[in-house]
């Protein structure tokens, strides 16, 4: 008699995982030869780098804000603020040198240097609209947006509490999720929907895997390519609980492989294999 899980035989499994990571570098490579994340890319970074402190003045404004400009510069992009959109507040920075020669004195001037942080008025590239019709490169990283987590956040979860881990929801800035080796803890953005949050902890989950946590130094050194592996792992796991995540790993993965597919390609028995190994706690 064969092995099986959830109805399919291991062979059975394996090739559809197969096909699967097949699938995602088909669609990376469809993707760079489209030229459209060339195009986000260079759209993207043709916009001011906040700080930290404005970055989560914007945020706590306004929470959906993805590309952010002022007035005139949203005109000098193509696009114009709709009339009655309400303004971010941010803090800006200038300095000015300010001249002072005491009266009656024939010493030099005294120069000194003031800094200011005047407010300034920022909008979202949602409260814009195209000029003439300009058209804005899309991003083609799109969070899931399905309301049904297809059976993965409790099976995963209760694996992961049984190694040891605790599974969180939490307010997060930048990110879907994040997992911290130290305190043994993965968190999950509070606002990702149910399709979206399962996608997300599988992600995570493969991080924990494949041991892309255990040395930090080793992971920023090589953070693209494990990111790479951990959303390949997603897509496929994914694919065997019958979602597909396409609208968000295919972007997501040729942006951290640099449209790389080689990079793919090369990471394909580690991927397989933690894939497979995930998919095993998750019932039909």
């Amino acid at each position: 008699m064969k092995d099986t899980t959830n109805g399919r035989t291991q062979e059975q499994r394996k090739a559809q995982a197969e096909a699967l990571h097949a699938s995602i570098v088909d669609q990376v490579q469809q993707l760079a030869d489209s030229g459209q994340w060339r195009r986000f890319l260079d759209f993207a970074r043709s916009f001011h780098t906040y700080s930290l402190n404005n970055l989560l003045l914007i945020l706590a404004q306004h929470p959906d804000a993805t590309l952010v400009a002022g007035f005139r510069q949203w005109q000098d992009k193509g696009r114009h603020v709709r009339k009655g959109e309400r303004s971010i507040k941010i803090f800006g920075y200038s300095t000015k040198t300010i001249t002072r020669r005491e009266v009656g004195s024939d010493t030099d001037p005294e120069e000194r240097i003031a800094h200011y942080f005047p407010v300034l008025s920022v909008f979202d590239i949602s409260q814009t609209d195209p000029v003439d019709g300009t058209t804005v490169p899309e991003n083609p990283i799109h969070r899931l947006t399905g309301n049904h987590d297809h059976g993965v956040i409790s099976p995963i979860t209760a694996h992961l509490n049984a190694t040891g881990w605790t599974v969180k929801r939490a307010s997060l800035t930048h990110a879907n999720g994040y997992t911290n080796p130290e305190q043994h803890t993965v968190a999950l953005h509070l606002d990702l929907t149910p399709e979206q949050a399962a996608k997300t902890l599988i992600h995570e989950s493969a991080h924990i895997e494949l041991g892309h946590l255990d040395d930090l130094d080793e992971y920023r050194h090589h953070r693209g390519r494990m990111e790479v592996e951990a959303e390949s792992v997603a897509y496929i796991v994914a694919g065997l609980a019958g979602f597909d995540t396409s609208a968000y790993s295919v972007g997501y993965i040729a942006g951290w492989a640099n449209q790389d597919v080689e990079l793919i390609r090369d990471t394909a028995s580690r991927v397989l294999k933690a894939a497979r190994a995930i998919a095993d706690h998750i019932p039909a």
